[in-house]
């Protein structure tokens, strides 16, 4: 009993130990791709349908710098001041457009390589309320609140980008607004981050901020470690020209950008959903042209973003059944393209994590990943169809990302998977069941994975354990994560960036 006891203790801290990255069940960049929501004759008419919605009605309100740079580039502008793109331009274009690039963190292990079918969740919104599920009340998000965010993000194993998800309503002017949402974001994790500026004139100081980060503008254009999430379109079909302008001086400045077209099916993008489609794809080429008529090759993510009404009442709903099949139908559009691309799932419409969160969550991320999403946005913590952040379904859904992953990543089969050798020797020579056989062993590691807040428990073993809760639960780990999570920035560049910025948290 004594041997048989060691043996297993050894196996059992084996098995404990941490696996190397090429072994485990889950892990950034798996590739999806393996569900299909439109036909293949459906992408095919959705694209031609984007292509001539730009040849014949084409975008409004290109600001003057804009009109230059893609009228030179082969667009036409109209008496009607709306810029309007041939088929060939489109095509000369996407032949020009970046593929498999790489958004960098600042930790190279959190490089993101959106390459073909490699799927990636993070965070994304603009929540403006922070969620209580306890009292059950909304309040403004503080830079402190979006500080705790990151930090999180950066010790939650499936969040594998880190969006800012809120706007730190606490400041007011607007400046200090996105410095502190930066730092705030770079202070808490060292992976890749994304952001908006509130207008042109914050990108300059911004870079200021970053290039001190990175140790210099050299260094920060060889591994930027920010993307400039932009609305670079306010649909249907314009141009949002202050947001251009500002995405022109991130392009030179060497930062990536997501090129954001967030219409909502049945007020500001048709509601049919192969239409909603036909519109975000036509605005993200129009801006594919913007971006390289800029700048050629430039790192870009094709951002389709299209939401949906509840037609009943004309309100969003992130999290319903159209949201999902919307957003895997843009991840088939951005593998017909051959583009990285980005869209949202994990939206919830319900205010507080519970089971009507964890149905919305589960379904839409699920199928992004399956349809082979390179960036899942808004993944996790959105409450309200976004209006809400909350801790605890940050933290809550990274268990609900990694069984999405383990979908994603599907079922090997293999000559050791389906070896009838085990089978055998359980059958003839061995005990009748698989319960501690090698092959058991062996893969519980690499083929399962396993929740650290769901629930597994007995109905027996959760009555002797005082029937925790599956909100305490995550409330503990939220608090557990950050009372150990340092700042993600020295003390000595802490000083001299409080020295230059006004730092609010």
């Amino acid at each position: 009993m004594s041997r048989r006891s060691g043996g297993r203790a050894a196996r059992v801290a084996m098995r404990a130990a941490p696996l190397a990255e090429d072994l485990r069940p889950i892990r950034p960049g798996m590739r999806g791709g393996r569900y299909a929501p439109l036909s293949e004759s459906g992408v095919r008419r959705i694209h031609e349908a984007a292509l001539e919605a730009l040849e014949e009605i084409g975008l409004a309100d290109a600001p003057p710098s804009g009109v230059e740079l893609m009228t030179s580039a082969g667009a036409r502008l109209g008496d009607d001041r709306r810029l309007r793109f041939s088929r060939a331009l489109v095509e000369d274009m996407l032949a020009k457009a970046a593929r498999n690039i790489t958004l960098h963190g600042r930790a190279p292990k959190y490089d993101l390589h959106l390459e073909e079918n490699r799927v990636h969740y993070g965070t994304a919104g603009a929540a403006v309320h922070v969620v209580d599920p306890f009292t059950k009340k909304y309040r403004d998000p503080s830079a402190k609140d979006l500080y705790d965010a990151a930090r999180l993000a950066e010790h939650l194993e499936n969040i594998h980008f880190f969006q800012r998800p809120m706007v730190c309503r606490g400041i007011e002017d607007i400046l200090e607004l996105d410095l502190n949402t930066i730092y705030a974001c770079v202070a808490g994790t060292r992976k890749h981050i994304g952001t908006s500026f509130s207008g042109p004139e914050s990108v300059e100081p911004s870079l200021r901020l970053i290039h001190m980060l990175a140790g210099g503008e050299s260094e920060w254009r060889a591994r930027p470690f920010i993307s400039n999430t932009n609305c670079f379109v306010v649909p249907p079909m314009k141009f949002a020209t202050e947001s251009c302008v500002a995405m022109e001086n991130c392009i030179r400045a060497g930062m990536p950008v997501l090129l954001l077209s967030a219409g909502q099916a049945g007020a500001t993008a048709p509601a049919p959903l192969a239409m909603a489609i036909v519109q975000a794809v036509a605005e993200c080429l129009a801006g594919l042209v913007y971006v390289n008529s800029v700048v050629e090759g430039h790192p870009a993510v094709f951002g389709t973003w299209p939401f949906v009404s509840d037609l009943r009442t004309g309100a969003m709903s992130g999290g319903s059944a159209e949201q999902a099949l919307l957003t895997a139908g843009c991840a088939q559009m951005h593998r017909f393209y051959g583009l990285p691309g980005g869209a949202a799932a994990g939206m919830a419409d319900s205010k507080l994590p519970d089971i009507q969160t964890g149905w919305e969550q589960g379904i839409s991320n699920a199928l992004a990943g399956l349809a082979g999403l390179n960036m899942v946005y808004e993944s996790v913590g959105m409450q309200a169809s976004l209006l809400g952040f909350c801790f605890e379904s940050l933290v809550l859904g990274d268990d609900v990302i990694g069984q999405a992953l383990r979908c994603v990543r599907g079922i090997e089969v293999d000559e050791d998977t389906v070896s009838i050798e085990t089978m055998r020797e359980v059958c003839i020579d061995g005990p009748g069941h698989y319960l501690g056989s090698d092959q058991t062993l062996r893969v519980m590691q690499t083929e399962y994975i396993y929740p650290i807040l769901g629930n597994r428990m007995s109905p027996k073993e959760w009555d002797e354990a005082e029937r925790p809760e599956i909100l305490s639960e995550a409330r503990a780990r939220v608090t557990d994560i950050l009372s150990s999570a340092g700042m993600q920035v020295p003390s000595e560049l802490d000083r001299r960036v409080r020295g230059e910025f006004r730092i609010h948290f």
